[in-house]
């Protein structure tokens, strides 16, 4: 694995992405973000999602400048980075005025790394998360094209199943036209139900097709979860002691490993 070096830093950046909606993308952002945080390292969360949830989720007024000035040269890192009611976890958050960026970049020159370069003063974080649209549009390319590598969430349902070896087929393309060190950090499975048997079933077939990407960490199905984003809080502060914050904490734990063992599996493997 190679780890992005940004001024002279050494910064892990993971963007979450799935071209399918509501399958805990932004939950995850904000969560295992915050959850790596606590442990202490310094985490920046960069929302490139124009719905702006993950911002609103950490309790970001919407007038805040975040990505868009950032990545239309209006400001700089510093000028858009927003703090959190975590010491150790920034953001860069985003309005629903993003969304005209992807058809201001259409006619920029090289679009797909526009923030790339804008993220190149970078340098006082361990690990970077970046949460992407529900798309594979030029915003999340650009996300892609500055990624270490990629956690996949996957909601637990047949649908889900269906989209992810075209999510698999996508991410090879990108990894071949525009970021050759790309990486997938693994498939995580959420709104996990015991109780179902669609969901074990689902569980089954990625653990058999997708073994070499499904990490060990499962999110369940958690009220408390839910509730969180409304209170502008992540898991953690909000409902500590829940089975939400719990799953979370033990994905950080999992992510943080990976990263000290520099394992990862490559988007070259068998499975994609």
């Amino acid at each position: 694995m190679s780890l992005s070096r940004i001024s002279g830093a050494m910064s892990k950046i993971i963007s979450i992405a799935n071209q399918k909606g509501g399958v805990g993308k932004t939950t995850t952002a904000i969560n295992l973000s915050a959850s790596i945080a606590l442990s202490g390292k310094k985490v920046l969360l960069i929302d490139v999602d124009p719905q702006g949830n993950a911002s609103s989720g950490l309790g970001i007024a919407e007038e805040a400048k975040g990505v868009y000035e950032l990545m239309m040269g209006e400001a700089s890192v510093e000028e858009v980075t927003c703090s959190t009611e975590i010491e150790t976890l920034k953001i860069i958050p985003s309005r629903v005025d993003l969304t005209g960026a992807e058809i201001e970049l259409v006619t920029r020159e090289s679009r797909e790394t526009v923030l790339k370069r804008a993220l190149a003063n970078l340098d006082e974080y361990e690990f970077v998360v970046i949460d992407c649209p529900p798309s594979l549009g030029l915003l999340t390319l650009n996300a892609l094209a500055v990624s270490n590598s990629v956690l996949i969430p996957m909601q637990c349902e047949y649908y889900a199943l269906q989209g992810l070896s075209h999510l698999l087929k996508t991410l090879k393309l990108v990894k071949k036209s525009i970021n050759q060190d790309l990486k997938v950090e693994g498939i995580l499975l959420t709104m996990f139900d015991s109780r179902t048997l669609l969901a074990t079933q689902v569980k089954d077939q990625v653990q058999k097709y997708f073994s070499d990407f499904l990490l060990k960490s499962v999110i369940p199905r958690n009220v408390r979860l839910s509730e969180a984003p409304s209170h502008g809080k992540p898991i953690m502060l909000y409902a500590g002691r829940s089975r939400g914050a719990d799953s979370y904490v033990e994905l950080a734990k999992e992510i943080i490993s990976r990263s000290k063992t520099e394992t990862k599996t490559s988007l070259t493997g068998s499975a994609a």
